[in-house]
């Protein structure tokens, strides 16, 4: 039987159609869904902490072991001037700067020291003379009272000092082994001048004359 015009070229037709893969009909949307990685959602889930980066602290000041922390520690001394017998020089002690890489240069103050149990300032200011440097001294005057900050061993230090003037009676000059580097007689117009501490200077300076 010979086909109806056009019924063969609708049956090749039909048979020369290729089937689209499956895999192409799946609609864009879940294919991408499909593709994206199973963690795609953990960064818009609130539910979820991000993880723990110690690096992000690691430049933090830790107030908590520094000064702001640190324990106040109050010191009281007392030491002061001692004048000679003649009159005319005072006793200096000095100390190694730390500082000074050549290790020669001394640091000049007057000699004191912390106050011990039962002792009142003028009872030791008169033993830490003698230990520091030899001198066995009297006490004239007061001369004032000193106080100052600083940190030591991760303490805060707040120092009181008491200072006095005295005079001569014995002893020989020797400076305190472990203590003292050196100790010496000065003229006393050379004292403030020598005194390495600002504080020191001021108190010489505004303590007037001085008489054995």
């Amino acid at each position: 039987m010979t086909p109806a015009p056009g019924a063969g070229g609708e049956a090749s037709r039909k048979k020369r159609r290729r089937r689209r893969p499956r895999s192409q009909t799946t609609p864009p949307t879940q294919q991408n869904s499909e593709s994206a990685p199973a963690t795609s959602n953990a960064a818009h889930n609130p539910a979820q902490k991000p993880a723990h980066n110690p690096s992000k602290n690691k430049n933090k000041p830790n107030y908590k072991n520094g000064s702001a922390y640190a324990k106040r520690v109050d010191e009281v001394s007392a030491g002061g001037l001692v004048i000679d017998q003649s009159g005319t020089k005072g006793l200096l002690i000095g100390r190694r700067d730390l500082k000074d890489p050549t290790g020669t240069r001394l640091l000049w103050s007057l000699p004191k020291g912390h106050i011990e149990a039962g002792e009142t300032p003028q009872m030791a200011a008169i033993r830490e003379v003698a230990e520091e440097t030899g001198i066995q001294s009297d006490i004239t005057r007061e001369l004032g009272v000193i106080d100052f900050w600083f940190m030591a061993g991760g303490k805060r230090i707040h120092k009181t000092v008491h200072h006095f003037l005295f005079t001569e009676v014995g002893g020989v000059l020797a400076p305190q082994i472990t203590e003292v580097d050196e100790v010496g007689w000065f003229p006393l117009e050379e004292i403030v001048g020598m005194l390495a501490y600002p504080d020191e200077k001021k108190l010489i300076a505004k303590s007037g004359e001085f008489t054995a």
